[in-house]
């Protein structure tokens, strides 16, 4: 799997020499041998290097990569520059014109959000072809909240949203008082009409970001 540096490896130094590491590192590696699996295993850990720990100002919290071909690019919601841009990511663009008047992107290539400070983590970090949840359980869980801890230990205010109940169940590891957890629905055509629609989210975390003396994130 690919290589973490800096604040990050530090983080999670301690991570790599557990147990269920261990597996989780024998099971990928079987995997990516074996089937095709997204993202590519260069694109790991796209997320961690886009958006370095003392960089992150905010959090997004997906489930698991996209599970078709060209999709998924080791960043929650986000896929390459010339892909279709999925549902969700058209509700999130949608609220956000909705919420602080920005225009509707035409790419859904979020880089432009990582290099902000906008952490854009999975649950779970890599997926089998057509098998949405394919690799849930087999310890990523366990590493991704490890990296959302190391995140909630940061001495400065950050902003997590958490859409969706998955993302939600992680709020109990957000323990810092400086931080701001909004929680909405999940943005999927299923439920983005239950609470997400409207939630704005978006200004909301451009005002707390302001008011703490750090610059809004241009969505």
């Amino acid at each position: 799997m690919a290589a973490l540096e800096g604040a990050w490896a530090e983080a999670l130094a301690a991570e790599f020499h557990k147990d269920y590491y261990r597996e989780l590192y024998k099971f990928i590696r079987q995997e990516y041998a074996s089937k095709t699996i997204y993202p590519p295993s260069d694109k790991l850990f796209t997320a961690l290097h886009l958006t370095p720990l003392e960089s992150v100002r905010v959090v997004i919290l997906g489930q698991d990569p996209y599970h078709e071909p060209g999709q998924a690019m080791g960043m929650s919601f986000s896929v390459p520059e010339g892909v279709e841009i999925p549902p969700s990511l058209k509700n999130i663009y949608k609220e956000i014109h909705e919420d602080i008047g920005e225009r509707i992107p035409e790419t859904g290539d979020l880089t432009r959000w990582a290099r902000q400070g906008v952490l854009l983590l999975n649950a779970v970090l890599t997926v089998r072809a057509h098998q949405a949840n394919s690799h849930k359980g087999k310890g990523w869980e366990q590493f991704t909240d490890a990296i959302i801890r190391a995140v909630d230990g940061q001495d400065r205010p950050i902003v997590f949203l958490l859409w969706g109940r998955n993302a939600r169940d992680k709020k109990e590891l957000i323990r810092n008082p400086e931080h701001l957890v909004l929680e909405a629905a999940h943005p999927s055509p299923l439920s983005a009409y239950n609470g997400f629609f409207g939630c704005r989210h978006f200004s909301k975390c451009n005002k707390f970001l302001e008011a703490h003396g750090a610059e809004g994130i241009i969505w």
